[in-house]
Order: C-alpha cells, then sequence, then structure tokens
C-alpha cells in the first residue's frame, strides 16, 4: 500500500520545489497544501510540526518528517526509502 505523504509549501520557495522534486524523481505520489499567505493554515501546520513554521514541512503516514533538508538528509542516509516502504 502507498504511504500516505502530505507537504506543505509555498508555490514559489525553492526549498519546497526542491522537497517536490525528491518526491516526483522517487515516485512517491502526495498532497501538496500551497500555504502561500494562509495564516491560519500556517498555523496549523505549525501545530502538526512540533512548532515548525519554515516550509516545506512533509508528513509521511502522518508522521512528520521535516522541512527540505530534513528530507535529503533521510534520503543520502538510506532511510527515506524505508519509511516510503512502511
Amino acid at each position: 500500500m502507498a504511504p500516505h505523504v502530505e507537504i506543505y509549501t509555498w508555490r514559489a520557495c525553492p526549498f519546497c520545489i526542491r522537497a517536490k522534486a525528491l518526491l516526483d524523481r522517487k515516485g512517491v505520489a502526495y498532497t501538496e497544501y500551497a500555504i502561500d499567505g494562509d495564516e491560519p493554515a500556517r498555523s496549523a501546520m505549525a501545530e502538526r510540526s512540533g512548532g515548525r513554521r519554515s516550509v516545506p514541512q512533509t508528513f509521511i503516514d502522518g508522521q512528520h518528517v521535516g522541512g527540505c533538508d530534513d528530507l535529503h538528509a533521510l534520503e543520502r542516509s538510506g532511510r527515506l526509502d524505508a519509511l516510503l516502504a512502511a
């Protein structure tokens, strides 16, 4: 069964674009929440992510994975595939 991947973004954010490109290269389907200027949505994202207000913020099967650097660190360590296969 495919993992449920969610990513909160701003449309023109280079880190968001980079994080989505990694997911795209891996063939991962994801739900994107483009929250440009939407303060209530950003607050909801921050609540889910333990207070992190920067974008992107990524969740895999409801588990907070983090931002762009966190996602790429998981990929470099070989742990992202395991999260996506769970």
